[in-house]
C-alpha cells in the first residue's frame, strides 16, 4: 500500500509542476585555459625575429624640401585612392592620367574603373599563356600602354558601374584571388590542358567569385551605354593618340622597340626609344603645356621615403653632374633600377635651377602622412630612375618627327 501511494505522489507531482523550458542563446566563446597554454606554447617555439634595417638617406640636412602639393603647379586629376593589396598600379596610375586627359579635352570630370581593365588583362594574360604552352609571363603586374590595349579591346567603364569590390570590401585585396589563378594555370600546363576556351571561362570564374562579373552595359548620366560606346561616345578618346617613350641603351635609340621587362608580358614593340637628354626634355615640355604623364621605373631607392614624401638622388648613391645615360642603363642592366611601380605625373614646380615633380600615387606607403596619396620628384631622381612614359602624342609632337626622318 506505501508503494502505491509512493508512486500516485510521483504522479501527481509530475503533472503538479510542469517543467519550465529551457532557452538557448548564442555566445561567443571565452579564453580559457587552452588559449593560454597556446600562447605559452607558441611563444616558446617562436624564433626571434631579428628587424633588418635599411640604408636610407638623412634627409635632415635638406633644406627647402616640397611640404604639400599646393606648392606645385598642376593639372585636374581625381583625388588619390589607395590599390590595396594589389599589383595594379599600372592600372590605377593609367587610369588617372586617362581620367585627367578626359578632363583636358572635354572637360569632363569622370572616375573610371581600374578594375574592369584588370580583370580583362588578366583574361588576355591567360589566353597568351595557353597560346603559347605556358611560355608565357603571368603575374599582377603590367605596363601603361596594357590600359591603351584593354580600352582598345573591351572598352571602359565609370567606377560607380565596376568597382571590383565585394559587398563590405573596403579595399582591393587580390592575394587569393592571384595564387588561385596561378595555381590553376600551372596545372594546366603540369597536364598538358590547352583548350582555350575551357581554360579561359574557370579563369572568370574565379575572377567573378572575387571581383564580381563586370557589366555589358550599364547606365550614366541618364544615358544607357556598353564599354566601348562609353569610350567612344562619352571619353571620346581615341587610342591611337597616345604614345610610349623609352629611354635605355640596350636597344637603338631612335627606333620603336620593346621594353624587356617581365610585366611587358606580351612583348611590345611599340615603345619610342630616345637619347636621356631627349626623354628629360620631353618630360617636361609635356608637363610645363598642360599634359600630364603616366610613367613608371624604379622606387626602393635609399633617397626615397614615405614619410617626407621625397625622392631624391643622394651623392653617395653618384653626384648629380654624374647622372647620364651610363649610370642609368649600368643600373638597369645590374637590376638596381627594375620596372617597380607606376604613377602619374600631374604638377611641377621649379627651384634651385632644377625641377621638382608632383606625383599622384596609388601605393599605400605614398598614404602614410598628409598629403596622402602624394609624392614629391626631384627630377635627377626621374632622370636617373623612371624608365617610361605614356602621353598624348601632341605632347611629344617634335620627338616623334625625329623618327620619320
Amino acid at each position: 500500500m506505501l508503494k502505491h501511494s509512493l508512486i500516485l505522489l510521483v504522479v501527481f507531482s509530475f503533472f503538479a509542476f510542469p517543467q519550465v523550458k529551457d532557452k538557448a542563446v548564442f555566445t561567443e566563446s571565452k579564453p580559457g585555459f587552452y588559449q593560454e597554454m597556446m600562447k605559452e606554447i607558441d611563444a616558446f617555439n617562436q624564433k626571434e625575429k631579428q628587424k633588418r634595417k635599411s640604408l636610407k638617406l638623412d634627409f635632415s640636412s635638406y633644406k627647402n624640401l616640397p611640404r604639400s602639393h599646393d606648392e606645385f603647379k598642376y593639372y585636374w586629376f581625381n583625388e588619390p585612392i589607395s590599390q590595396g593589396q594589389t599589383g595594379t598600379c599600372w592600372s590605377f596610375s593609367t587610369t588617372s592620367f586617362y581620367e585627367s586627359e578626359v578632363y583636358r579635352l572635354h572637360n569632363k570630370k569622370v572616375k573610371l574603373s581600374e578594375m574592369f581593365t584588370a580583370y580583362w588583362e588578366y583574361v588576355e594574360k591567360a589566353k597568351r599563356f595557353i597560346r603559347e604552352r605556358g611560355d608565357s609571363f603571368f603575374g599582377e603586374g603590367s605596363e601603361a600602354n596594357a590600359v591603351t590595349r584593354i580600352y582598345k579591346t573591351y572598352g571602359a567603364v565609370p567606377e560607380e558601374s565596376y568597382s571590383g569590390l565585394l559587398p563590405g570590401q573596403k579595399y582591393h585585396d587580390h592575394r587569393a584571388m592571384f595564387n588561385e589563378m596561378d595555381n590553376f594555370l600551372k596545372s594546366c600546363k603540369q597536364n598538358n590542358i590547352w583548350n582555350e576556351e575551357e581554360v579561359v571561362e574557370n579563369i572568370k570564374a574565379i575572377l567573378n567569385h572575387y571581383m564580381g562579373e563586370p557589366p555589358v552595359s550599364f547606365t550614366y548620366e541618364g544615358k544607357t551605354y556598353n564599354p566601348k560606346s562609353f569610350l567612344k561616345d562619352y571619353l571620346k578618346l581615341n587610342m591611337d593618340d597616345y604614345v610610349d617613350i623609352l629611354s635605355y641603351m640596350q636597344q637603338p635609340y631612335w627606333q620603336q622597340v620593346e621594353y624587356e621587362v617581365p610585366d611587358n608580358w606580351w612583348h611590345n614593340k611599340d615603345y619610342y626609344n630616345v637619347p636621356l637628354n631627349e626623354f628629360m626634355t620631353a618630360i617636361k615640355s609635356a608637363i610645363k603645356n598642360g599634359y600630364t604623364l603616366a610613367i613608371g621605373g624604379d622606387v626602393s631607392e635609399p633617397g626615397y621615403d614615405s614619410w617626407t614624401k621625397c625622392a631624391v638622388v643622394p651623392t653617395f648613391d653618384i653626384p648629380s653632374e654624374y647622372i647620364d645615360e651610363n649610370a642609368r642603363q649600368f643600373r638597369f642592366s645590374n637590376e638596381t633600377t627594375t620596372d617597380d611601380h607606376g604613377i602619374h605625373l600631374v604638377g611641377f614646380k621649379e627651384q634651385d635651377g632644377k625641377m621638382w615633380f608632383l606625383i599622384k600615387d596609388s601605393g599605400a606607403g605614398a598614404r602614410n602622412v598628409d598629403p596622402k596619396g602624394f609624392y614629391f620628384y626631384h627630377e635627377d631622381y626621374v632622370k636617373l630612375k623612371i624608365m617610361d612614359f605614356l602621353v598624348h602624342k601632341d605632347a611629344v609632337k617634335d620627338l616623334l618627327d625625329k623618327f620619320n626622318h
